[in-house]
């Protein structure tokens, strides 16, 4: 009798096989393709399987490594890009791009203050605001582990011609439209089901 806790390495690996998770074609319609074109785009579908389960342990060590949750590490990020490119970050902006409450961002710069992730500073244009920015030491910190380890992306991307770059950005951008929430009223944070 198989553990129904562990999945069998036949699942585990043909996790996002096409045949494995629509065999009766409920949700893909596969008129006009013929099986090695359903093959391919399998194998295409388990190729993006992997990059996502990639990405999701680089942020889950990412995360185990600097002590973070996820929002923490985005609002970090912020204000690296932000620092890059210096511009002064203010709380409201941070609730903006996490798309959090002023009340959710007192308590996210609460706690990375306390952890010496950032300082805030009287804004230099504005009385009134506050001017956060990334420590020195947190600042180093993500950027020789997490940052080296995101930055690889681009090597592989200059591995590919101008060509089938833009095939590649084509395909993404199409997929990530297709998978576009913002028409489903099911997916809305104030629907019903929510």
């Amino acid at each position: 009798m198989m553990d129904s806790g562990a999945a069998p390495e036949s699942t585990s690996s043909n996790i996002y096989a096409l045949d494995a998770s629509d065999p009766q074609s409920q949700l893909i319609d596969r008129s006009g393709l013929d099986d090695a074109d359903v093959r391919q785009i399998s194998e295409l579908m388990g190729s993006l399987g992997r990059l996502r389960d990639a990405e999701q342990r680089l942020s889950e060590a990412s995360l185990r490594y600097m002590k973070l949750n996820q929002t923490d590490m985005r609002a970090l990020h912020y204000l690296i890009v932000a620092q890059n490119r210096e511009l002064t970050v203010t709380p409201g902006a941070i609730a903006t791009h996490l798309g959090i409450s002023t009340a959710s961002t007192t308590k996210l710069l609460d706690r990375l203050e306390k952890g010496n992730h950032i300082t805030r500073q009287p804004h230099p244009h504005d009385r009134r605001a506050l001017a956060i920015s990334i420590t020195a030491e947190t600042r180093a910190a993500a950027m020789a582990t997490v940052g080296r380890q995101q930055a690889k992306r681009f090597y592989a991307a200059a591995r590919l011609s101008p060509a089938e770059r833009v095939v590649v950005m084509r395909f993404l951008d199409d997929m990530a439209h297709d998978i576009d929430l913002s028409d489903l009223d099911w997916a809305q944070p104030n629907s019903p089901a929510n």
